[in-house]
């Protein structure tokens, strides 16, 4: 039995001519004689009527203070409503099919309603209906507790049911089916020259989800990664095209390890991140350590973190800036804010300890005469921050100066 698990977006279900073109791309599979467990988004993204976002306001506009649990429930009904679709249509094309929610599935969490983990994945149900000859359509995004309580996944989460199911039927591969060709080197949206990677390895592809690149979870980079899972992101209205390969470190990306240079290091992709807000607090070191606390408490997440003796600089997202301020307030510390700001992030191996990367970053961003204001950097990551009105420019900026294009 060769299974391929095969996950598709919300923009790729999102009508029922997207949902045809699905049915196409399974059939097509069916009859190459290959089992297939097809995972599945909510329908359409935002302000469509059967989106995550629409089930959740249907709720928030009644009580703004909704309790996780009740909207774990209605947010597990966007993928229920596309699933059970989708099945219907495919067995009105001759194929035969079964729809399963993550509960059924086999797929147990960890409790954290609307942020869960994936503890176990028992497939017993899903074996049994694939030797039946049928084909698996199984809801993303969500699962069960013990108990029987359900649970979502957080953003992304389908990605990651696709990966953990794959895992669990020890695929090779798992295909992720959205609305562009692949992973390319930067937001085409902000960036009309950036191309479609061919290969990226799980490293680089991990930074770039968790620098802002809407390309894949993290957490399914991490499940793939652990599993030795080779994933595919193709284009579900280009289904010919050969899309992105994620795995371990391809040929065309390795870099000598003996070189310490420009020309060893691989540049791979520019991502981008807005509403980000910079924080400068004047504080010495034994206040400001009640404080880290009261920040992990209300789950606030420092990025760009740059701590002096006297002042401590970093970023949040913009959304958790009252609970901050409130939290310095109340220890009466004096700070800055600037808001409106936004994050750039060049990605590739072996940045450390080279050279010239750095330099190459500020005169791309000096020429077009773009204000950095803060930057960090990783193993394979150098981040900038600028205001949000120079994001665009940023990126195209830094995807130029290293030739992305």
């Amino acid at each position: 039995m060769t299974i391929v698990v095969q996950k598709f977006g919300g923009t790729s279900v999102e009508s029922y001519e997207k949902m045809q073109q699905v049915c196409n791309i399974i059939k097509n599979y069916k009859e190459k004689g290959l089992d297939l467990v097809v995972v599945v988004s909510a329908m359409g993204r935002k302000g469509a009527p059967y989106a995550t976002d629409t089930l959740i306001n249907l709720c928030k506009g009644i009580n703004e203070n909704s309790s996780k649990r009740e909207l774990d429930l209605i947010m597990s009904c966007g993928e229920i409503i596309s699933g059970t679709i989708l099945t219907n249509m495919l067995k009105g094309n001759g194929i035969d099919a079964v729809f399963l929610t993550g509960s059924q599935a086999g797929i147990y969490t960890d409790g954290k309603f609307s942020d869960s983990r994936i503890l176990d994945i028992k497939p017993e149900r899903i074996y049994k209906e694939l030797d039946s000859g049928k084909v698996v359509i199984v809801a993303g995004f969500q699962g069960t507790t013990e108990s029987g309580e359900i649970t979502t996944l957080g953003r992304g989460g389908s990605d990651t049911s696709a990966v953990a199911i794959g895992k669990a039927l020890e695929c090779e591969t798992v295909e992720i089916y959205t609305d562009v060709n692949g992973i390319m080197t930067a937001d085409p949206r902000v960036e009309p020259e950036a191309k479609v990677l061919d290969y990226i390895n799980y490293e680089e592809v991990f930074q770039m989800a968790d620098k802002g690149a809407k390309v894949i979870h993290p957490r399914a980079v991490e499940i793939a990664k652990s599993g030795s899972i080779t994933l595919n992101i193709k284009n579900t209205l280009n289904p010919s095209h050969p899309g992105t390969k994620i795995s371990g470190m391809s040929p065309k990306f390795e870099v000598n390890k003996e070189m310490k240079s420009l020309q060893s290091m691989t540049a791979v992709a520019v991502a981008h991140k807005s509403g980000i807000t910079q924080i400068k607090v004047k504080s010495k070191e034994d206040i400001f350590t009640d404080i880290m606390n009261e920040i992990e408490a209300n789950e606030i997440s420092l990025d760009m973190i740059n701590f002096f003796v006297e002042e401590k600089t970093f970023v949040i997202d913009y959304e958790r800036l009252n609970i901050l301020k409130n939290i310095l307030n109340n220890h009466g510390l004096d700070y800055t804010v600037k808001e409106n700001c936004a994050k750039v992030t060049l990605i590739g191996s072996k940045m450390t300890g080279i050279p010239g990367v750095m330099a190459k970053i500020v005169r791309a961003l000096s020429k077009s005469k773009i204000n950095l204001l803060q930057t960090s950097d990783s193993n394979m990551t150098i981040s900038c921050l600028v205001e949000e009105k120079d994001m665009k420019i940023a990126v195209h900026a830094i995807h130029d100066e290293f030739k992305l294009n």
